[in-house]
């Protein structure tokens, strides 16, 4: 994990604005050097145009192919090796590598021709001096080797660098995608094991409902007085749909059993009547919850009344986790309109630093609840801080 400062300085190398100022830098003190230690017309272009193109090495980075050439030419031109020169030429071999506009091996193999040429061309002008033949080669022969040397490895140490930091970069990018795709492949997984875990509670809503009308329906022809055969017949067909209905309901329980392989176990499914129970037991593990409960409180169909209970259930978990000891509010409430409204909020942290609302796998299956009935629902930080988990169920077409 990189430091804060660490963070401040890649976030300004990156900025769009940053190779014109350290290119703009460069090519005024590149001016300046020009003006105190004056040089020849080759040297002057050669210094000014390997600091300018600077500014344009993110833009256009094969540039910085020119930058080094024109490092070397100024060289080259005067035996006098200015500051700028060797600047905009560690930064140019530097994008080279970062970029990768040529392979590494090449780009050095090129640097360190240039390197040769350069201490040829300075041999070449010791030559039209005045010295002694025995000190000309002396000197030459030590210049060749120590400057090509020297020149090699600065070319070969910028280019690698720039090449590993471009490596890294694409390391973190690789990682990063990867991550990205396995949170979405999380997501989609505990999507869908919310799904299974609905339709496995649904089985139980229906299963109940079809085995009253089953009984019902049987013990009707029993019951009812007066009945002509037709309709003893009827009841009896309709009591063997049910029992029919209720064996392919018996084998979807069989499709959707848990990866253990052990089916689902089949119990009364809560209401809204038992979120009481829910808040008393929010407190009996330390938590602090008010229930408020506005309108008049009307029977929904079964599975609003189990997807509004499961909401507020892991909203009150999700609670306990990420803010405990946090006074937790829970309102539920029977609008107009046929529109229930359910709000969990509480006084907590809310949102940490690089916190993303919605990336856990409960608010996956809140929303998947919500989904069911038609409804919505959000999730993030509180007016008054905190967290808040806002759901609207309409039920009217229910």
């Amino acid at each position: 994990m990189s430091s804060p400062s660490q963070r401040r300085v890649r976030d300004w190398i990156a900025a769009p604005a940053y190779p014109w100022v350290t290119g703009g830098v460069v090519t005024a003190g590149a001016v300046a050097e020009l003006i105190v230690i004056p040089a020849g017309v080759t040297t002057t272009v050669g210094v000014l145009v390997s600091a300018a193109s600077l500014m344009w090495r993110r833009s256009f980075p094969p540039i910085a192919v020119l930058t080094v050439a024109a490092g070397l030419l100024g060289f080259a031109g005067d035996i006098n090796l200015y500051v700028s020169i060797m600047v905009s030429g560690l930064i140019g071999c530097y994008c080279l590598g970062r970029r990768r506009v040529l392979h590494p091996a090449l780009t050095v193999a090129g640097g360190a021709l240039g390197a040769l040429c350069v201490n040829l061309v300075h041999i070449n002008t010791w030559s039209r001096m005045e010295l002694p033949v025995p000190a000309l080669w002396e000197k030459g022969s030590l210049s060749l080797f120590a400057e090509s040397f020297l020149l090699t490895v600065v070319v070969f140490g910028a280019v690698m660098m720039g090449d590993a930091v471009r490596s890294r970069e694409e390391t973190r990018t690789e990682r990063h995608l990867a991550q990205a795709r396995m949170i979405a492949m999380e997501r989609q997984q505990a999507a869908e094991a919310e799904r299974a875990a609905i339709a496995r509670e649904l089985h139980d809503i229906v299963s109940h409902s079809v085995s009253m009308i089953a009984v019902q329906a049987e013990s009707a022809t029993y019951t009812t007085p007066g009945l002509t055969p037709e309709a003893r017949d009827g009841f009896q067909q309709i009591a063997a749909t049910a029992r029919s209905s209720m064996a392919e309901l018996r084998r979807l329980l069989g499709v959707l059993r848990t990866p253990q392989g052990e089916a689902a176990l089949t119990a009364p499914q809560p209401t809204l009547d038992h979120l009481g129970e829910l808040v008393e037991q929010h407190r009996a593990v330390g938590g602090v919850a008010e229930l408020r409960i506005s309108g008049e409180r009307v029977p929904l169909p079964a599975a609003w009344e189990l997807s509004a209970y499961r909401i507020t259930q892991e909203a009150l978990t999700n609670a306990r986790k990420h803010a405990p000891g946090a006074r937790t509010v829970v309102e539920v409430d029977y609008g107009a309109g046929r529109l229930l409204t359910l709000r969990v909020r509480d006084d907590g942290p809310g949102l940490g630093a690089g916190s993303v609302p919605g990336a856990g796998h409960g608010l996956t299956g809140m929303r998947e609840r919500a989904a069911l009935v038609g409804g919505r629902l959000s999730a993030g930080a509180g007016p008054d801080g905190g967290f808040l988990v806002e759901a609207e169920l309409p039920w009217g077409s229910g």
